[in-house]
């Protein structure tokens, strides 16, 4: 089951809470793509855990998750919402589902791009505009979308460093770190 992945990693993050080596103010998740989908899960399901996130090319809607570019391809992985049983399985993981209004979630800067042929951009616009819409909190929920850019890789070393640059500069910036006095 997906939600097995899900209990894991929270509960790894609920470990480095409770043995000391983080608090909740200081404690950032990313991923992209599949790992989008786990961050995404993880901050709709436990919000109170993280200070900030990072979601990259996500799949976000489980539910319409097949109904896009090459996705049809990961109903055997998933299942679809098509199958009244999958349904109820995937809503109640589907991170885009379950946002809920008046919940407090972390600061979230999802990044996607036009040219991604895998996931469409469209889970990372909609879910940016739900969660800026629910949140209690006065975090940024953000997005950063790319033109020419997408899943695929590929790109120059210069626009790595600089997509790089935005995400540690947002996580640095979400969780408080002061740069050195010289």
């Amino acid at each position: 089951k997906k939600q097995n992945v899900f209990d894991d990693f929270l509960a790894a993050a609920e470990w480095l809470i409770k043995n000391g080596y983080t608090n909740p103010s200081r404690l950032a998740i990313s991923g992209g793509s599949n790992g989008g989908l786990l961050v995404g899960a993880a901050l709709t399901q436990r919000p109170e855990l993280f200070a900030a996130v990072v979601c990259s090319y996500p799949l976000l809607d489980m539910i319409r998750y097949h109904r896009f570019l090459v996705a049809r391809f990961w109903i055997p992985e998933y299942g679809s919402s098509d199958d009244p049983e999958q349904f109820k399985y995937l809503l109640a993981y589907s991170p885009y589902h379950q946002v809920k209004p008046g919940t407090r979630y972390p600061a979230v800067l999802f990044i996607t791009g036009d040219a991604d042929t895998r996931v469409d951009p469209l889970h990372a616009r909609k879910m940016t505009a739900r969660l800026q819409a629910a949140t209690a909190s006065d975090r940024p929920i953000l997005l950063r979308y790319d033109t020419k850019a997408g899943h695929s890789g590929g790109l120059p070393l210069s626009k790595q460093i600089e997509d790089l640059t935005d995400e540690l500069s947002f996580l640095l910036w979400q969780l408080g770190v002061r740069s050195p006095e010289n």
